[in-house]
This record gives C-alpha cells, structure tokens and sequence, in this order.
C-alpha cells in the first residue's frame, strides 16, 4: 500500500534531516509521528519512528557526563560545518587529525589506536571547520553507536593508505559496514545544499548520507600518487574526489581547507547594529541559498520570528538596500536586523 505522505509530514521529515542537535531531532521526531497518515501503508516506518523516539528519549535522559545530557558518542557541532575522518586500521587518520587540528589524537602502529569520537578544529581565513576523528570502521569493530555519532555531520574525509597492498579491501570493507547500517558514502557534493523540495521524495528519512573526500595519505611515500589513486579507484569500482597529503612532510595539508568551503558552499555573514561598524571578527556561516531569516535565527532563535526586514551591504546588493526576511544572502554580505 503506498505511504501518501502528507505535506505537513514531509516538512517535520525535511526539518529532521536537518537538525544538529538532539534534543531538536527528537521534536522533529514526535512531530513526524504526529503528521505521519495512520494506515497499513505506513505501519513499518511508524515503528521505526516511535523506535527511534523511545531510544533517543532514553539517551537525552541518561546521567549528564561531563557537565552535559546526550547521546553518547555525539560530538555537538561547532563551526562553520562538522566533518567525520573515516577510515581502516592504520589508514593515517589520527596522525592526520593531529596535524590538521593540533588535537593530539593518539597514534600508533597497531589497530583501533582510536577508541571514541575525538574533535579538533581546522582553521580557513576567518572561519573554523570541525574535523571529528572517528574509531576505525571495519566489519571486526561495527562500532554499534556509528549512526548516532554521524547524524549530525554533514561530510566526511575517507583515509586511506595507498601504501598498504590491502587498502581496497579494507576500503570496501568499511564502506559495506556502513552500508549496513543505512549509511552511504556518496561522491556527489553538489546536493549539500540543494533546498529538501529539489531532493528525492523517496529519500529513506533515517538514511544518511556523506559527501566524502578521499584523503591518500603518506603521499610523500608514494612517487606516482595520482596514478596510484586511479588504479585504486579502477579496483574499488567506485569513484570518489580525492586529495594526496602528508601528515609527515605537510604536503597538500594547506588546500584542504578551501577545498572544503568551496565543495560545501559555505557561505559568510557578517552582522552589525544600527549606527555602529560591522563586527567582522567572527562570521555566521550559511550555505548556499541561505536566507536572511536564517542568520537571524544564528544571532537568536527569537530573531527568525520577529524580523521585520534587514538592511544589507554586499557585491550583490546597493549599500544599505532593504532587504525581506527571505532575501538570499552571498558570501561577505553585512547585515543589519530590524525586528
């Protein structure tokens, strides 16, 4: 029996899709629940949805642990955007972490040096990107709390040491296990901030799905990297975009950061208030196709609601041109609110 799903239900599934916080996911949660047409076409995803809000009821309930209530595992996004390093045993991930951060991730010579979720911060011009480094993944360490701790990330750096004569099978061992769970690996990064109307309709809603980056590490090892990748890819039979560094000698280190914003399409605002200078110093950041209303719910969530109109100051915009809540904003816009 087809599901005809509403959409009113369609938009609580959109807003979960969407959400960073916990708290917030189980709202969407119990408002998808609520929205959902109550017939034998939906009984399956029903269940899982009611699975889905005990589990996360229980875990935001749990004893608070440094200070803290929420999943376990999760790491609280900060910055302009959350990535995950994902990779086998011995990939390089940690090393590279450490450099990219200054984290001090742990690593060693021997397997699942790596045993919980460890964050660090990559900085670009005025902006930082979250780099979570997670445990190795492989079908002998499942890592049962995976999809807690990937569903608020929004892209991942998948590590791989072309030096290991094993490195497609461990690949593709990973990306099974994964799979597995209803997580995807995907090169396409053009979607990351396509609006939820332009995607597929029949998008699994408990599904996630990674724009990913191949990271070839130990790239000063390897003498001809870009052929190695290709024939890497060619046995993978699966093609991703991919970037060659050094943890050792920092080769390629410096264009990741650009290559990020760039492929994300991260967008900056800066804000000021009437009669005073802009504060440039720290920027909100969007995505492409971010409106105006949604730097105002970064500023406070109260500001989404009562804004009037903004006035802006921008390449795209007369200095100063008043602007409704929905006006698209471009990278390096100021913005002024009006409640």
């Amino acid at each position: 029996m087809p599901a005809n799903l509403t959409p009113e239900y369609r938009t609580a599934e959109a807003n979960y899709r969407k959400a960073r916080d916990p708290q917030e996911r189980l709202d969407c949660l119990k408002e998808m629940l609520r929205t959902i047409p109550k017939h034998k076409g939906t009984d399956h995803l029903q269940a899982e949805i009611k699975t889905r809000i005990k589990n996360l009821t229980e875990e935001l309930g749990a004893p608070k642990k440094g200070g803290r209530r929420g999943p376990t595992h999760v790491v609280r996004p900060e910055g302009a955007a959350q990535i995950a390093l994902l990779g086998p045993p011995n990939s390089g991930k940690s090393a590279l972490h450490a450099v990219l951060t200054g984290s001090h991730a742990e690593a060693g010579p021997y397997p699942f040096t790596t045993k919980l979720p460890l964050p660090g911060m990559l900085p670009f011009e005025d902006i930082h990107l979250q780099l979570v480094d997670l445990p190795p993944v492989s079908k002998q360490n499942p890592l049962p709390w995976i999809v807690n701790a990937l569903q608020p990330t929004d892209a991942c750096l998948l590590v791989v040491d072309l030096t290991n004569p094993d490195c497609v099978e461990l690949v593709q061992d990973l990306i099974e296990s994964l799979s597995e769970r209803r997580i995807t690996l995907s090169p396409d990064w053009t979607r990351t901030s396509a609006p939820d109307e332009e995607r597929d309709e029949e998008l699994d809603p408990f599904g996630i799905v990674l724009p990913t980056l191949v990271i070839a590490t130990r790239a000063d090892e390897i003498e001809n990297i870009e052929q190695e990748l290709e024939a890497f890819f060619d046995l993978l039979e699966q093609r991703f975009p991919s970037l060659a560094l050094s943890s050792t000698t920092g080769e390629g280190i410096d264009g990741l950061g650009r290559w990020l914003f760039e492929a994300l399409e991260i967008v900056r605002v800066y804000t000021k208030t009437p009669g005073k200078p802009p504060k440039h110093d720290r920027p909100f950041t969007v995505r492409r196709g971010g409106t105006v209303r949604e730097v105002a719910r970064l500023v406070h969530k109260d500001l989404s609601r009562d804004i009037r109109y903004a006035r802006i100051w921008g390449g795209e915009t007369f200095s100063g041109q008043q602007v409704g809540p929905d006006h698209i904003v471009a990278d390096g816009d100021v913005v002024e609110i009006h409640t």
